[in-house]
C-alpha cells in the first residue's frame, strides 16, 4: 500500500519516471564522483536513484527495509539492492565514495537516527548526504504533523544539527520543509 496504493497510505503509486536523473547529476558533481566510484543509497525504495547513478557510470547500490520495494525494482538494478535498515548497514568501514539518505532516517526513532548517522559516517567518512524533514516555524511544524505519514523523529534544524554533532556525522545535509 505504501508504494503503490492510494496516496493516503503513501506515495500513491511510485513508478520510474526519470525524476532522479538531475539529482544523480547533482550528486556526481557535488562529490566529484567519477565512473566506477561506489555510492550507497540508504532508503533507496525501488532504487530509481540507483538506476540513474548506474546509468551515469557510478557503481551504485541501495538498501531499504521494504521487501516489496526491492522486489519491484527496475530489471537493470536487480542484485544491487539489499534488505537492510539504516541503523545497521551490512558493509565494511569506508567502503563507499559517498553515502546518501534522502528523506529516510527521520523514519526511525531518535536513538536509531543516531545509529543511522554513525553508520553513514562509518561507510563514507565526511562523504555523506542526508536530507530529513524539518520546519522553521511552529506553523510549519503543525502543517508537517498533519502531513507526515512515517516520520518518527523530527525537529527544527537546530535540533537536527545537534543530533548530527552528537553522532559525529561530518557529511552534508539539507531539509525538506513543507509550507
Amino acid at each position: 500500500m505504501y508504494f503503490d496504493g492510494p496516496r493516503e497510505f503513501g506515495y500513491g503509486g511510485y513508478s520510474y519516471d526519470g525524476r532522479w536523473q538531475p539529482v544523480a547529476l547533482d550528486i556526481i558533481d557535488h562529490f566529484g564522483l567519477k565512473p566506477g566510484d561506489r555510492v550507497l543509497d540508504v532508503g533507496c525504495a525501488k532504487g530509481f536513484l540507483v538506476k540513474d547513478l548506474l546509468g551515469l557510470g557510478i557503481d551504485a547500490y541501495g538498501v531499504d527495509i521494504s521487501r516489496y520495494a526491492l522486489m519491484n525494482c527496475e530489471p537493470e538494478i536487480v542484485g544491487r539492492l539489499q534488505l537492510a535498515s539504516a541503523d545497521n548497514l551490512p558493509f565494511p568501514d569506508d567502503s563507499f565514495d559517498a553515502v546518501l539518505s534522502i528523506n529516510t532516517i527521520h523514519n526511525l526513532n531518535r536513538d536509531h537516527c543516531l545509529l543511522a548517522l554513525k553508520e553513514i559516517e562509518r561507510l563514507a567518512p565526511g562523504k555523506g548526504f542526508i536530507q530529513v524533514d524539518s520546519f522553521l516555524t511552529p506553523e510549519q511544524k503543525l502543517v508537517f504533523e498533519k502531513w507526515v505519514l512515517t516520520a518518527e523523529f523530527y525537529d527544527y534544524p537546530k535540533g537536527w544539527i545537534s543530533l548530527f554533532n552528537e553522532a559525529g556525522y561530518t557529511g552534508d545535509w539539507n531539509w525538506t520543509i513543507i509550507d
